[in-house]
């Protein structure tokens, strides 16, 4: 997989797990979320490479160094009767951004969603992000504001598993 000029993605390897990680811990910053990263690279690489594999990547490179990734996993429409691709994160390192590395990253997420003949693809976007919102809006996406994410953490599922 290749974009323009100096630009390379590729699907990460084994060996980008700590690079990606260090992406991710870039994300939780520019998120300020550093506070909630308790993951290592360790389990992520077991995650993208073990078995099952629950997710994917895209790495981003330009000019030899990692500056963005895309990590996405298949969902299902029962509506649709049709995978989809859920899109955890998209992120470019801040220097880089306004490249069209953001651009590249999400177009081929969308090109692999099609080849594996999904029915849609998405993603969630921080309200105060509006940058992020207009991007994608250019991109063509719709931000739903009538759909609200819900989330139990790892205390609550224990919690909620033990109910009945």
């Amino acid at each position: 997989m290749t974009g323009s000029d100096n630009l390379i993605l590729r699907f990460a390897e084994p060996s980008d797990s700590k690079v990606l990680f260090n992406l991710i811990q870039g994300l939780a910053e520019y998120e300020k979320l550093s506070h909630a990263v308790t993951g290592n690279a360790l389990a992520l690489e077991e995650h993208l490479f073990g078995s099952p594999r629950y997710i994917e990547a895209i790495l981003a490179e330009y000019a030899g160094q990692a500056v963005g990734f895309a990590l996405f996993f298949h969902n299902y429409s029962t509506f649709l009767t049709k995978p989809g691709i859920y899109l955890e994160d998209l992120f470019v390192l801040p220097e880089y951004r306004r490249q069209g590395v953001g651009k590249a990253l999400l177009s081929q997420v969308a090109q692999i969603a099609v080849e594996r003949n999904c029915g849609r693809l998405e993603w969630s976007v921080l309200d105060w992000n509006e940058s992020a919102q207009a991007f994608y809006r250019s991109m063509g996406a719709t931000i739903l504001d009538d759909w609200r994410i819900c989330r139990v953490t790892e205390d609550g599922m224990q919690k909620l598993a033990h109910r009945g």
